[in-house]
């Protein structure tokens, strides 16, 4: 086996948080948002069959969660759709696309179909001397949709 002389990424074409940004469904970006994150958790079934001192794992089920950090400049919509739960006993379905611009024009868009709040979301956190931010974390129950990708 031979060095690697063909490198399969090129360091030049790397993303920063500058290239990236978060959309409603409508498509209006969250203008306020300085990071947004999304983890797909899988979740197995372990067994052992019989005549094995292994365990062995089947796929179960998968869950999608979003945690976004925003700048508080203005109560945005977000921050509006917490408080309406908190008022009404009922979070909002929500749609969000996550978008990565590359270099080459190309893009990575990912959407994320109903969403629901879920866990802490903020609503009011100060630190003297610090930016003031809200943090919100949602679960996405419905289709996650990769609608386009990044290239090189």
């Amino acid at each position: 086996m031979g060095m690697n002389t063909r490198a399969g990424t090129d360091a030049r074409h790397s993303r920063a948080g500058k290239d990236a940004s978060l959309f409603d469904g409508e498509g209006n970006i969250f203008a306020q948002v300085d990071s947004f994150s999304v983890t797909a958790s899988f979740n197995n079934y372990e067994y052992t069959p019989l005549g094995q001192n292994r365990v062995l794992e089947a796929n179960n089920m998968v869950g999608v969660k979003i945690s976004i950090s925003e700048i508080v400049v203005l109560d945005g919509d977000l921050f509006m759709h917490v408080m309406d739960a908190v008022q009404n006993g009922e979070s909002p379905v929500l749609v969000f696309q996550g978008v990565i611009e590359g270099r080459n024009g190309s893009q990575e868009r990912v959407v994320y179909r109903e969403c629901l709040l879920s866990g802490d979301c903020d609503i009011q956190n100060v630190t003297t001397g610090d930016v003031i931010k809200r943090s919100f974390n949602l679960h996405c129950n419905g289709a996650v949709e990769n609608t386009s990708n990044l290239t090189i």
